[in-house]
């Protein structure tokens, strides 16, 4: 639990940067950083479909954040700031080496099952009883149709709309004739 906490306090600490930051691209870093980090946050409350679908709009809203950005901030960095970015990046690798030396002490041993060390998850009762509630004679259908449906159902339209946006932002605007420009020009 002790673990949740630090994620949560980073995610707390890199929501205040993307706020109070006045450069857009930093905002938009901070940002997908607290994504990241809700997605490893879910890796340890076990659910593993909710990070993965978290990392994946994660990713699709920062191609579109810093398309959206790259050519309105830019701004260099000189001077004394180079010194306090080193520090502060050098500060966040060595909290992410940290961290991860935690994550791995609490992994189980190569070969064992995660299925031994957890009795009471629902992939256990899936398992022990899923084709006798569900009526299917195949588990792995009883799952996907059964228990599962509608949260896969719920990913499913939430990576949808997420492309969806990723195309509208991300497409080329159109190319008016030469016709129907002369044609404004003359209205105006």
């Amino acid at each position: 639990m002790s673990l949740l906490v630090i994620l949560l306090v980073l995610m707390i600490i890199g929501a205040i940067i993307a706020i109070e930051t006045t450069n857009l691209l930093s905002s938009i870093v901070c940002v997908g950083a607290v994504g990241f980090l809700i997605s490893i946050a879910f890796l340890f409350l076990g659910a593993p479909d909710l990070a993965i679908t978290q990392l994946v709009v994660e990713a699709l809203c920062l191609i579109i954040l810093i398309r959206a950005t790259i050519n309105r901030d830019l701004t260099s960095v000189s001077g004394d700031r180079e010194f306090f970015g080193l520090t502060v990046t050098v500060a966040m690798v060595l909290v992410f080496a940290i961290v991860g030396i935690k994550v791995f002490d609490e992994f189980p041993a190569l070969g064992q099952s995660v299925m031994d060390r957890m009795a009471d998850t629902p992939s256990s009762i899936y398992l022990a009883h899923g084709t006798e509630q569900t009526g299917s004679r195949n588990v792995i259908a009883a799952l996907i149709l059964g228990y599962r449906n509608y949260d896969a159902l719920g990913q499913v339209a939430v990576l949808f709309c997420s492309v969806l946006g990723a195309l509208a932002i991300l497409r080329r605007p159109a190319r008016k004739d030469q016709a129907e420009k002369d044609s404004e020009a003359d209205a105006v």
